[in-house]
């Protein structure tokens, strides 16, 4: 399967980029820079004939990608969601989880609005069966996050089995988005209280779904009230999201972008572009499937 994204959400590998300003930088990793863009130039003239084949068989390696993400301007990563016109220049690095098989790239600094963003990986990627439970029945666990405190912003990625109540067929052919958005927000809940009453809980306002590179996205926007528990006082103030969601091995991964209701003008579109760039990997020999060693918790 072609892996035609990361060069999308990644760069536009021009001799501009690989010449970008470093000055930034030591010196020693500025050499060390020069030697890896050189390198990355080279494998891009070699690759480019045959774009048929993954990414990662053309001859980037994961490390260099990562190198290479963090000196280079984002500027091409497009939203999957309706109602934003101009696209913003954002930086952003991309994400590898090679345990579960995929990549996305989050936002390092919005120029724009001179704004860095501050992250801390609050948990590291980890296999399903080891990962933190969303609800007492521990079907959908997050098995990777990070979050930036100052703006309040958490990214994370959740993995769990479809909800026959709401695809009832195992053809993924026959889904549509609103179904998959309440099959994974009915497992999404601290509470111990039915499908129907977590689903309750929260609001989704769009639901679609696209295809890229053969695979089907299914992208949602969505509320949760900031307080879990269903007889506290109502707030204005709501949890604002955006998630996307695709289906392998019979599991539904999903990452969550979410920041409070009163921030999402600004932070919206950002966090709707890092969404946009969820994309599923060619498994490795470091991939664990879902179903594998239910039992294992380490």
């Amino acid at each position: 399967m072609a892996l035609a994204t990361p060069s999308s959400v990644l760069v536009s590998p021009s001799s501009s980029l690989l010449n970008s300003n470093l000055s930034h930088f030591p010196i020693l990793f500025r050499k060390q820079q020069d030697k890896i863009n050189l390198s990355i130039h080279r494998k891009i003239v070699a690759c480019s004939c045959n774009l048929s084949r993954p990414m990662f068989e053309n001859g980037f390696s994961r490390r260099e990608l990562l190198l290479f993400g963090i000196s280079s301007t984002i500027a091409t990563v497009s939203s999957p969601f309706p109602g934003y016109g101009a696209e913003e220049v954002i930086k952003m690095v991309p994400v590898v989880d090679d345990i579960n098989a995929y990549t996305y790239s989050y936002p390092l600094e919005l120029p724009s609005k001179k704004l860095i963003f501050r992250w801390a990986e609050s948990r590291k990627p980890e296999r399903y069966s080891s990962a933190a439970p969303l609800s007492p029945d521990a079907r959908q666990r997050i098995v990777s996050e990070r979050v930036d405190l100052i703006d309040n912003l958490i990214l994370s990625v959740s993995i769990g089995p479809p909800n026959l109540v709401f695809l009832k067929s195992m053809d993924k052919s026959t889904w549509n988005a609103k179904d998959v958005a309440d099959s994974v927000l009915s497992d999404k809940s601290a509470l111990r209280v039915t499908s129907s009453q977590r689903k309750a809980e929260s609001s989704i306002l769009d639901a679609h779904s696209s295809e890229v590179d053969g695979e089907t996205y299914w992208y949602y926007e969505y509320l949760i009230r900031k307080s879990p528990t269903r007889s506290a006082e109502e707030s204005n103030i709501y949890r604002h999201y955006v998630a996307s969601t695709f289906e392998r091995d019979g599991f539904l991964y999903s990452l969550n972008a979410s920041t409070l209701s009163k921030q999402w003008n600004k932070m919206g579109p950002v966090l709707e572009k890092t969404v946009g760039s969820f994309r599923l990997l060619p498994p490795t020999e470091s991939y664990v499937p879902p179903f594998k060693d239910p039992w294992r918790f380490w």
